[in-house]
């Protein structure tokens, strides 16, 4: 059976970041030598799954979850991934793939807040490829229930929606550095 597919979506227009103050993209904005998205897709490497970088300009969330994972249909399940989770840590994408296959969704917790990414099994494709508009999958998530993976990764929870989310991230990685 083929490995689970990391779907990145990075087709959002990021207007609160512009909103806020932005001088480009969100995607596009620098967290010392690297873009935010640079950022994500190293966790996503580092993980050492398969990726789908979804950057198409699909007009809503569910669009372009659907035509990820349309690109991506023999995939044995999904992990949808914002493009702005940029402290993400590579084990947690792996836990998040390597729960038991016959759970139809798994989602991390940080803390008590559901994070990203959340992996959808294979039964559920038909419904992931059906979305539209800006809803994303939440009701698919609510439909089936989540089980809940706990782990110990801000990164999880922490994305960028404004220059301020920007700003304390950037402290964060200053906080890492030796």
């Amino acid at each position: 059976m083929p490995p689970p597919v990391v779907i990145v979506l990075a087709s959002g227009r990021g207007e609160r970041f512009l909103a806020s103050g932005g001088s480009t993209h969100k995607l596009q904005a620098l967290l010392g030598n690297k873009t935010v998205l640079q950022h994500t897709l190293d966790a996503v490497r580092g993980s050492g799954l398969p990726f789908y970088l979804e950057a198409s300009g699909s007009p809503g969330m569910g669009d372009s979850i659907a035509a990820a994972v349309r690109a991506n249909s023999e995939a044995s399940a999904w992990l949808i991934l914002p493009a702005d989770l940029p402290l993400l840590q590579p084990e947690t994408i792996r836990r998040v793939a390597e729960a038991p296959a016959q759970q139809a969704v798994v989602r991390p917790v940080y803390q008590g807040r559901h994070g990203h990414p959340v992996r959808f099994a294979r039964a559920l494709g038909s419904q992931l490829m059906g979305l539209e508009g800006n809803q994303g999958a939440a009701l698919i998530v609510k439909a089936q229930g989540a089980t809940e993976l706990i782990v110990d990764d801000a990164g999880c929870v922490t994305d960028i929606d404004t220059v301020q989310d920007l700003q304390q991230v950037q402290q964060i990685l200053q906080a890492r550095q030796p």
